[in-house]
């Protein structure tokens, strides 16, 4: 079928790239980059989509999760003794 097709130029400097590296012609380089688009296309309209199936998380038998900003502030504290201890 022969038909019009007017490309950008970006495009048209890529596909010309393509088909001189390839040694192909235009035409076949411009239906085999049309070709992989569209099955591209139909294997993303054919895939499941994905799902996230959620667990229970939860925390630890003896965690309580209202300290947990003293247990941070805790190991910052303890940190930041080592780094001045070795800093001496």
């Amino acid at each position: 079928m022969r038909t019009t097709v007017t490309l950008d130029a970006d495009v048209a400097a890529k596909l010309k790239k393509l088909a001189h590296l390839n040694r192909r012609t235009f035409k076949s380089t411009l239906d085999e980059v049309l070709r992989r688009g569209l099955a591209a296309q139909e294997r993303a309209a054919t895939q499941r989509p994905f799902v996230v199936e959620p667990h229970a998380g939860g925390f630890r038998p003896g965690v309580d999760p209202a300290r947990l900003n003293q247990l941070a502030d805790q190991l910052e504290v303890e940190d930041f003794v080592r780094k001045a201890g070795s800093s001496r």
